[in-house]
């Protein structure tokens, strides 16, 4: 049997344990052969791949990245994405397709998979946001990234008596700014699912200096909102699945902060640098285990799963099920966090 894979959207640190997985067992497991389509749903749209093997893929676990690259194409941009899709499955003797993706990734295989187009999923995403699934591989070594970072930006805000803004990664869901500002003793964390109120962001850093202690660390995830009407709001160009490029929080909150307050204030913005890099062990072996399953489902037939972890073990579960609807911070969570505010 010929299987292929490919890896969608943003880079994810264990992309390539993944890989590696399907390859070494559907390869030396089941005698079958592995075909990497290039660069996410263009490949598949675009006929651009290559033929994996375990020579191939040897090296690949502890690497960051994809060797398969990737990108933000939706094969529904294209009136005729699922026919190319098909076709190029057809001439290649395909039995299916392994989607290694998304909210986005997942979201175009679930709908491929309704439409005829047999598909298994593996959970990835470094903001932890997609349904099914009690973790995704990636988000461990993103949060451990965003906690170094705070702890390091501690010592140079203490000895300059400054406020630190440290903008991290996060579209809908904020994740990563909450287990990250936990970690790292933050003082306020600003999250996509609660709109915050700049005001009273100010008054938790008063607060904070009238308690002699003359800086503060506020952690913000990239789509975190004011309440309406109070601070500016900026919007960008959208990607193909219709996302407005995020970015600039950071800075806005530095000027409204230092504004507000006449304390100094300056921000860092983490962006790529908690995509990149080496894996952490957890996320290795995570994707590992994942990878398994989804090619194990895919030599028994089982289409239209997603490889998922549920209560440490792994599970699968019905990709239409898993991207339903979206996995965020709940006011459960949010209360931990809280109680350590200014």
């Amino acid at each position: 049997m010929r299987i292929g894979v490919l890896t969608g959207g943003g880079d994810c640190p264990g992309l390539n344990a993944v890989i590696r997985a399907v390859v070494r067992k559907g390869i030396d497991g089941y005698g079958h052969a592995i075909v990497g389509f290039h660069d996410g749903w263009r490949g598949p749209l675009e006929s651009s791949y290559e033929e994996l093997t375990i020579e191939s893929t040897r090296g690949i676990l502890p690497r960051g990245g994809t060797i398969l690259g990737s990108s933000r194409t939706n094969p529904f941009a294209r009136d005729d994405g699922t026919a190319r899709i098909g076709e190029t499955m057809e001439s290649l003797g395909l039995a299916g397709l392994i989607a290694i993706g998304g909210e986005d990734t997942l979201g175009a295989a679930a709908r491929l998979h309704g439409e005829g187009v047999p598909v298994i999923g593996v959970p990835k995403t470094i903001d932890n946001d997609l349904g099914g699934t009690d973790q995704t591989f990636g988000f461990d070594t993103a949060m451990s990234i965003a906690t170094e970072a705070v702890d390091r930006l501690h010592s140079t805000a203490e000895s300059h008596h400054r406020n630190l803004v440290v903008e991290v990664m996060g579209r809908h869901a904020g994740w990563i700014a909450l287990h990250s500002g936990i970690a790292g003793g933050a003082d306020v964390i600003l999250i996509p699912e609660r709109p915050f109120d700049i005001d009273e962001v100010c008054r938790l850093i008063r607060r904070r200096h009238a308690r002699g202690r003359y800086f503060a660390i506020i952690v913000v995830a990239e789509g975190a909102t004011p309440v309406e009407g109070t601070m500016e709001i900026l919007s960008g160009a959208t990607d193909e699945f219709g996302h407005a490029r995020l970015g600039g929080i950071g800075q806005r909150l530095e000027r409204e902060i230092e504004e507000r307050t006449g304390f100094e204030t300056r921000t860092t913005v983490l962006g790529h640098t908690q995509r990149g890099g080496t894996p952490t062990p957890f996320d290795r072996v995570l994707a590992t285990r994942l990878g398994v399953k989804a090619i194990d489902a895919a030599h028994e037939g089982r289409w239209g799963q997603m490889a998922s972890l549920r209560s440490m073990r792994i599970e699968l579960v019905p990709l239409a099920e898993a991207v339903a609807s979206l996995r965020t911070v709940g006011e459960e969570d949010l209360e931990v966090a809280r109680a350590f505010f200014g």
